[in-house]
């Protein structure tokens, strides 16, 4: 009854990975047991040993206890190394293609597979080759057993034929303590063709000390640079133009471009002579050398042109042009001061000749059109319009002096005619119109559009129009052969002169001060008479505005109520109050009164 624990102890062990059972040492309930505590050594001992005082035959000893294949050969595999030949015939660089593969034997079921190392990127279906499984050996229905595995033998697995090379540690171990003979090891052979692959590129060397491999990894794009001129002023619409020569020294070839300037006239063409190595000394060729159509070699020059035949300050041949070098870039000084020790660089001073001006002739005014407008034909293929002053037009938009003139002729029926002369501010345009007078027999209307007028004796070169300052009063102004004398002026030209009087003659201003001093005098006298009666007006409206400010001060009246309440006291419509009812109307609703007001009022 006092025993609390009723479980069995555990029989069933592992070591290493494999099961074994093993004796209880207590019973159930954790009581300790005197039985079986022999070891199995002991027991097996006790087990073989034949008692001598018996009659009969002696027993036999128990047999050991069996263990299944699959628990003995558990995890035990036999590796082999092996290789197969395999025929490439679309190729031109290998017949045939070594393979190497490991052929694995798994002891507890006798399966085999074949499994091929991947290499990357080798193009080839690799990896396992052969699943694992019983491979047949025959047609007969056996399968390959280890007995049958050696070194140096051909093992054939559906057509493809294998050969064992050699195996590790383990598969020798155990082969030899099952009593099979191993044959000796063989070398594994490896694929030509990626053993071909793996060698180092073969290295050429050059017997001479020139290479231009190592000439162009040396000097790859660096360029020299040189600044110069072709004089080609000796012939017929030659000049002297520049040019910049590029000298590449990864290959020796020379490059001329054309420099344009903007404007020059000549058609983009930037390369004068393109990237090639250029002669310098031919040798002798024959009359028959068709040099026209075949490229010029080795053979037919002597001398081609190096980094030493271009300096600067001297003259340099190229395909027949004379170029003469005046500068060069600093990477081009610091080459030659690094390679030939040349330290002169001084630059040429190019003295251009001067272009021989060429007077340009204006053609007389034709009197068609304006002459501002017409003289730019003379001056572009295209002629644009004149520029127009914009900030003159925008400061005297819509400003116009208007005068009245007399036409001046001998005619006795011209010389009452009258004319309204315009003189637009903005752009400096004249425009005369005739006013209609009925019976006169004349029709009026426009008499000249708008125009800029020329004084006589102006010319294309030396053109003079008509400003406000030539109008004055009684002055001539003559109109394209019309001569017009000026008798008045509208009042805003007087104001407009005065406001501007640093822009205008005095005589002009005087004229038109002693043309309208007479109207003046008549307007400040009709002024005064008016001024009389408009003063109580002024007084009356200076007391209302004090009165309203007044109200102003006072927010919480009610401009409605008082409007309504004084309509009720005017039931007349008279529009009068005496001066005790408006003060008791005021006091009612609370309007402040002050006296000296009210009084005014």
């Amino acid at each position: 009854p006092q025993k609390t624990s009723f479980h069995r102890s555990q029989t069933l062990g592992y070591k290493n990975g494999f099961a074994f059972s093993r004796l209880p040492t207590v019973g159930i309930g954790g009581e300790r047991l005197y039985v079986n505590q022999l070891s199995q050594a002991e027991l097996d001992e006790l087990s073989n040993v034949r008692p001598t005082l018996t009659y009969g035959q002696a027993k036999q000893a128990p047999p050991s206890g069996f263990i299944p294949a699959h628990v003995a050969f558990d995890k035990k595999i036999l590796k082999f190394d092996a290789y197969f030949q395999e025929d490439v015939p679309l190729s031109a660089e290998e017949h045939y293609r070594i393979r190497q593969v490991c052929i694995y034997y798994y002891l507890e079921d006798d399966s085999m597979s074949v499994i091929e190392p991947v290499v990357q990127n080798s193009g080839l279906p690799q990896g396992k080759l052969i699943r694992r499984h019983r491979v047949p050996k025959d047609d007969h229905g056996d399968h390959y057993h280890w007995k049958d595995l050696n070194r140096g033998m051909n093992i054939t697995m559906y057509g493809r034929t294998y050969r064992i090379v050699d195996c590790d540690p383990f598969t020798q171990v155990f082969l030899e303590s099952q009593g099979i003979e191993l044959n000796p090891p063989e070398e594994m052979v490896f694929d030509p063709y990626t053993e071909l692959r793996r060698m180092p590129a073969r290295k050429y060397v050059t017997p001479s000390d020139f290479d231009q491999l190592k000439q162009f990894l040396t000097y790859d794009k660096q360029v020299l640079r040189f600044y110069a001129m072709w004089d080609d002023t000796d012939n017929m619409f030659g000049e002297n133009r520049p040019y910049i020569i590029h000298y590449y020294l990864a290959d020796d070839t020379v490059e001329v471009r054309e420099v344009y300037k903007q404007n020059d006239g000549r058609d983009p063409f930037p390369i004068l002579i393109k990237r090639q190595r250029l002669p310098k000394t031919f040798m002798e060729k024959k009359k028959t050398f068709p040099s026209c159509v075949l490229e010029i070699s080795d053979q037919e020059v002597l001398e081609w042109y190096t980094a030493k035949d271009f300096a600067v300050g001297k003259s340099t041949t190229l395909l027949g042009r004379t170029f003469f070098i005046y500068d060069c870039d600093e990477f081009t000084r610091n080459f030659y001061r690094d390679k030939f020790g040349i330290t002169d660089f001084q630059p040429v001073e190019i003295k251009k000749k001067p272009l021989e001006e060429v007077p340009q002739v204006i053609p007389p005014y034709n009197g068609f059109g304006f002459l501002e407008d017409s003289l730019q034909n003379c001056f572009s293929l295209l002629p644009k319009p004149p520029r127009k002053d914009i900030i003159k037009m925008l400061e005297n938009h819509h400003k116009v002096l208007r005068y009245q003139v007399a036409l001046e002729s001998p005619n006795p029926e011209d010389r009452k005619r009258r004319f309204i002369l315009s003189y637009f501010l903005s752009n400096d345009m004249i425009s005369i119109y005739e006013p209609p007078v009925r019976n006169s027999g004349i029709i009026g209307g426009k008499y000249l559009g708008k125009t800029r007028v020329a004084k006589p004796g102006s010319t294309a070169d030396n053109a003079m129009y008509y400003e406000p300052s030539d109008l004055t009063i009684g002055s001539t102004i003559e109109v394209f052969g019309h001569r017009f004398v000026i008798t008045d002026a509208d009042e805003y030209v007087l104001n407009y002169m005065e406001s501007n009087a640093e822009s205008f003659p005095a005589a002009t201003l005087q004229s038109l001060r002693d043309h309208f001093r007479p109207r003046q005098v008549v307007k400040e006298t009709a002024n005064s008479d008016i001024a009389t009666i408009g003063t109580s007006k002024q007084e009356l409206d200076e007391l209302i505005r004090q009165v309203q400010e007044e109200l102003k001060l006072h927010k919480s009246l009610n401009n409605k109520n008082i409007r309504e309440a004084f309509l009720q006291c005017n039931k007349d419509g008279s529009g009068m109050l005496d001066k005790a009812k408006f003060l008791a109307l005021c006091d009612s609703l609370g309007v402040p009164t002050k006296a000296f007001l009210v009084n005014k009022v």
